[in-house]
């Protein structure tokens, strides 16, 4: 078989194989002694030996296909999927309201305590545990897309040898081909004549040129195989390098960004409501200081206005006196009014009596 490694032998643009530069790669390979050494080696009559013509780099590409295929169905981009799915799902949970000032706050504070501090701080910090394991994961995803793009280069380099070699193939047969049917008119002008050993060559010649064309033919439906797995290979690389360069971007940097944000919104959450309710509690410090000077100032000039003046006040003594005169100036005037009616019923008792006295002296 021809060394597989040497590709110098003709000049390939690694970056491009395609139809067209294989007919020109085709042409200079004509001029190459290994494939005309090839096509020299090539054996007619060894029917098994024209069977396996090409055999390896024919396997080799067909591995190749099956490779691609391979890490094309792997499950990292399944897996890598699944890890969008779930950071998406982290990040719906980031809600702004936790961070915007709720009404009546200050009102709920002292009533709360710190509950709702800590309650938004424990959420957002398993919120940011989660993320971060999610980062490793994404991490370690972009590190199995780099291996997977340097792989994908070692096969690129591999199929170009092998595509080489079964150029160098199908080259060497078609010239062999050439070469035979060159002697074919010869074998048939012989066989023609009654030559028998002629036609039994000539049917021998036959058979093995339609054998090689159908060798040909399959090395040449695996180069083409060759040629169009390599336009694969650099699709798959390049996608390869744009997920990667799209996780450093978005994910290896954004991610720890996102989860840096919500710490310190979370931190500065903390210290506002912590800041609020301090406030909220000097406001009240003060409030009841100002209360209670207000009391005492009021408590003050009270006692100094009681300790300031006589228990009775003289006009409650002079109310008290005239109560008093007024009293015993109506009970004197009660007093004589019932003397006089005690005297006018005194007076007409004794009338009343001498006139007893009068109408019983008439009747006797």
């Amino acid at each position: 078989m021809a060394n597989t490694t040497e590709t110098s032998l003709v000049n390939i643009d690694k970056e491009e194989i395609s139809i067209e530069k294989a007919e020109d790669i085709r042409a200079k390979l004509r001029q190459e002694p290994e494939v005309q050494s090839l096509a020299q080696q090539i054996d007619v009559k060894n029917q098994v030996a024209l069977l396996e013509f090409g055999k390896e780099p024919a396997q080799e590409i067909s591995k190749f296909s099956d490779r691609i295929l391979s890490m094309m169905r792997t499950n990292s981009v399944t897996d890598s999927g699944a890890m969008l799915s779930q950071l998406g799902k982290i990040m719906d949970r980031f809600d702004k309201n936790d961070f915007e000032e709720p009404k009546g706050l200050l009102s709920k504070i002292f009533k709360r305590g710190n509950s709702m501090i800590e309650k938004i701080f424990k959420k957002y910090q398993t919120l940011g545990g989660e993320i971060e394991k999610i980062n490793v994961e994404i991490s370690k995803y972009k590190d199995e897309m780099t291996k997977s793009t340097i792989t994908l280069d070692e096969m690129y380099e591999n199929n170009l040898n092998y595509y080489v070699e079964l150029e160098k193939y199908v080259v060497a047969g078609q010239m062999k081909i050439e070469e035979l049917k060159q002697l074919i008119p010869q074998y048939e002008a012989q066989a023609a004549s009654g030559n028998q050993m002629a036609q039994m060559e000539l049917d021998t010649l036959k058979g093995g040129v339609q054998a090689l064309e159908e060798r040909v033919y399959d090395l040449d439906m695996a180069r083409m195989v060759a040629i169009q797995t390599a336009p694969q290979i650099r699709l798959l690389q390049r996608g390869n390098t744009k997920l990667i360069g799209k996780i450093n971007s978005a994910f290896i940097i954004t991610i720890p960004i996102f989860k840096n944000g919500i710490i310190q919104a979370v931190t500065a959450k903390r210290q506002k409501l912590v800041a609020d309710s301090m406030s909220e509690l000097d406001r009240r410090t003060n409030e009841m200081l100002k209360r209670n000077a207000e009391n005492i100032s009021n408590q003050s000039v009270e006692i100094a206005r009681m300790s300031g003046r006589p228990s009775i006040d003289i006009e409650t003594i002079e109310q008290s006196w005239n109560t008093i005169v007024k009293g015993m100036q109506e009970t004197k005037q009660i007093e004589e009014e019932n003397k006089r009616l005690r005297e006018e019923g005194s007076k007409r008792i004794l009338e009343l009596q001498n006139n007893m006295k009068r109408a019983a002296l008439s009747g006797s």
